[in-house]
């Protein structure tokens, strides 16, 4: 992924208004973060917990959304498996459930899947964090092929929140 400055990431949301979009919470060290290992930009809301954003690009379109999600809690995280990049992190998974585009979303609807509770997903898919012992199924694919999948699979996730 290509670095994006925080007016690109504000522009490029599709399930909110311009004004929720010029509000919301951009974390301040893009400069730092990895960008060759990213196939999304994924954050939690530090002054609301129970929201996420996740930028990404599809089909040469970049695409931000906003996401809602359980508030993070002291008790052990549940061990599902992320409908993302199929590992289950320590740190937990969570339903992260985004309004629809449009006029779909302004009537409440929405779409959700499960995510790694810290949205670290590329990181886990290309070896750069550890998620945990037993975290992670045996599979016979490359990098470059569970890279693949994540791609797919964040393609279609946002497929079906502008869709």
């Amino acid at each position: 992924m290509e670095p994006l400055t925080e007016q690109e990431i504000r522009s490029a949301f599709v399930n909110c208004t311009k004004g929720e979009s010029k509000r919301l919470y951009v974390p301040r060290d893009l400069a730092e973060r990895p960008w060759p290992d990213l196939d999304y930009l994924g954050w939690r809301d530090p002054r609301a917990p129970d929201r996420a954003y996740l930028v990404t690009e599809v089909a040469g379109r970049r695409t931000a959304l906003v996401l809602r999600c359980p508030t993070p809690t002291t008790r052990q995280p549940p061990r599902g498996l992320c409908a993302i990049c199929l590992t289950s992190p320590a740190g937990g998974v969570s339903l992260m459930v985004a309004p629809r585009a449009g006029k779909a979303g302004q009537q409440g609807n929405s779409v959700g899947t499960y995510l790694c509770t810290d949205l670290a997903c590329p990181l886990y898919v290309r070896g750069r964090k550890d998620p945990g012992p037993g975290t992670r199924m045996q599979e016979s694919l490359t990098t470059a092929e569970k890279v693949q999948r994540l791609t797919t699979n964040v393609a279609a996730f946002v497929a079906r929140v502008t869709g």
